[in-house]
C-alpha cells in the first residue's frame, strides 16, 4: 500500500535529487535513562558532522562566517537576538548542499508516555489513551524543535564569546574549528555555528496515516516542495492515526523507508549510541546494556570477546541477507536472528531498524550504520566509505545485485 502510494506521488526535480537521508538514532541524542534529557553533546557533533558533509567548499581549517538562523529569544537571554539584516541581504548563499533528510529518533522523549497509555496498542475511545496521543506528540514535537534549533543556530552560549553574549545572541558568527584555540576570547573556541536551513515537520500534522500499524497513507508533498526551496526537512518518528486500531506509533525507521523508496537517495545513514543493532543466532538484550564503542551490527552481543563486526553484508531480491566481510563470516545468513526490544520502546526497537535497513538496500541504495561522533560518522555522512579497507568501521547493508 505504502509502496503504490510512493509510485503516485510525483517525483523531485532530478536537479535536486536527494544525496542523503540521516537517522538521528534517539539514543545517540538523548539521554534514554532520563526522561525527556537531550544529550547535548552528541546532537552538537552531529549537526556539525552534517553542515561539514553539506559544505560545498573544502575547509581548510580557516574561520567560516555562519548565519544563525534561530533569531528567538530563550530563557535567560539577557537581550534581543541582533540581526544584521544588511549584511545577511548581501550574501551570496550559505554555502550549503541542503539536499539532505534528516529523521530523528524519540530516545527519552515520547517513549514514556506512548508506553505508559498504551497509545501504540490504539483504541481512542479509551481516555488513557487518548490524553496518552496527546501527551506523546507534546513530547516528540519538543524534541523536534530542539534538534531544528540545534541544526539552525548561531551560537550556543557564552562559552564562544563572552562579548557577542554580553549584547544578545548573534546572528552572524565567525564559526571556528571544534578544539581552535582563540586568544582573543580567551578560551577555546567551540563548533556551535551550524546554520543549516532546517524546517520540523511531523508526520501526524503533515497527514500521514497507518492500517493496522502499516503505513497505509503518507503526503509528502510538503517534503518535496521544502526540498526544491533548499530547506532541509526534519522529521520525526511520530503518535500517527490508524484506520482500524484508532491511533499507533509511525517509527523513524519506517518513515526513512518510505522516503527512500519514493525519492532515491544516493545513500542513507544511521547514527546510532546502541549495545548493537544484530546479533545472528543471538539474543540481543540491548536496554540493559551500556555501552559507547559499539561501531554497528556484529555476529553476537559485544559484551562477548570474541564478537565480530559485520562490515559489509548483502541483501537479495528476497529479502535474505549474506555476510561479506569480514571473509571467515561468509555463508551466514539471517536465520535464527533474535532481537529483544526494550520493555519502553513502542516503535519495534532494533527489529524495524534492521528490516527496513534490509528494504532499503533492496532498493539498491547503499546503507551505512555506524557510531555516532566520530570520524566513521562524519565519513558516512560525506558518502566517502568504502569496506575495501580496515579504516573505516560500521556496517554497509547493500543489494547483492
Amino acid at each position: 500500500m505504502a509502496e503504490e502510494a510512493a509510485q503516485e506521488q510525483r517525483s523531485p526535480d532530478p536537479t535536486r535529487s536527494v544525496r542523503c537521508i540521516v537517522k538521528l538514532g534517539g539514543a545517540a541524542i538523548t539521554n534514554k535513562g532520563e526522561l525527556e534529557s537531550i544529550n547535548e553533546n552528541n546532537l552538537r557533533s552531529a549537526c556539525a558532522q552534517l553542515r561539514q558533509a553539506m559544505s560545498e567548499s573544502n575547509s581548510d581549517g580557516a574561520p567560516e562566517k555562519v548565519l544563525g538562523m534561530d533569531w528567538s529569544r530563550k530563557r535567560g537571554d539577557s537581550a534581543d537576538p541582533a540581526v544584521d539584516a544588511e549584511w545577511i541581504t548581501g550574501m551570496a548563499g550559505l554555502g550549503l548542499e541542503t539536499n539532505f533528510i534528516v529523521v530523528h529518533g524519540a530516545g527519552s522523549f515520547g517513549h514514556f508516555q506512548a508506553s505508559r497509555s498504551g497509545v501504540h496498542k490504539g483504541g481512542l475511545h479509551s481516555t488513557l489513551v487518548k490524553a496518552g496521543f496527546v501527551a506523546t506528540r507534546i513530547s516528540v514535537t519538543s524534541l523536534n524543535q530542539e534538534i531544528v534549533r540545534a541544526l539552525a543556530r548561531g551560537i550556543q552560549n557564552s562559552l564562544l564569546c563572552p562579548l557577542l553574549c554580553a549584547v544578545g545572541p548573534s546572528i552572524v558568527i565567525t564559526r571556528l574549528p571544534v578544539g581552535t584555540s582563540d586568544e582573543k576570547n580567551h578560551g577555546t573556541a567551540y563548533s556551535f555555528a551550524e546554520g543549516i536551513p532546517s524546517v520540523g515537520m511531523s508526520p501526524f500534522a503533515c497527514g500521514w496515516t497507518t492500517k493496522q500499524r502499516k503505513l497505509a497513507s503518507s503526503n509528502t508533498s510538503q517534503i518535496i516542495q521544502s526540498l526544491h526551496a533548499g530547506f532541509v526537512p526534519v522529521l520525526h518518528g511520530d503518535a500517527v492515526l490508524d484506520e482500524l486500531l484508532d491511533c499507533t506509533i509511525l517509527s523513524g525507521d519506517v518513515i526513512i523507508r518510505h522516503l527512500a523508496q519514493l525519492l532515491s537517495p544516493k545513500y542513507v545513514v544511521f547514527l546510532v549510541l546502541l549495545p548493537s543493532l544484530l546479533c545472528c543466532g543471538f539474543k540481543s538484550f540491548c536496554h540493559l546494556w551500556k555501552m559507547t564503542d559499539v561501531h554497528g551490527v556484529y555476529d553476537r552481543p559485544p559484551t562477548e570477546p570474541d564478537a565480530v563486526l559485520l562490515r559489509e553484508i548483502e541483501v537479495d531480491e528476497d529479502g535474505r541477507w549474506s555476510i561479506v566481510k569480514p571473509v571467515l563470516l561468509q555463508g551466514n545468513n539471517n536465520k535464527g536472528v533474535e532481537i529483544s526490544v526494550a520493555s519502553h520502546d513502542t516503535t519495534g526497537g532494533m527489529e524495524t531498524k534492521i528490516l527496513e535497513a534490509a528494504v532499503i538496500a533492496r532498493l539498491g541504495i547503499d546503507v551505512y550504520i555506524t557510531k555516532a561522533g566520530t570520524d566513521h560518522s562524519l565519513r558516512a555522512l560525506k558518502g566517502d566509505v568504502s569496506t575495501d579497507t580496515e579504516d573505516w568501521l560500521g556496517t554497509v547493508i547493500r543489494s547483492s545485485r
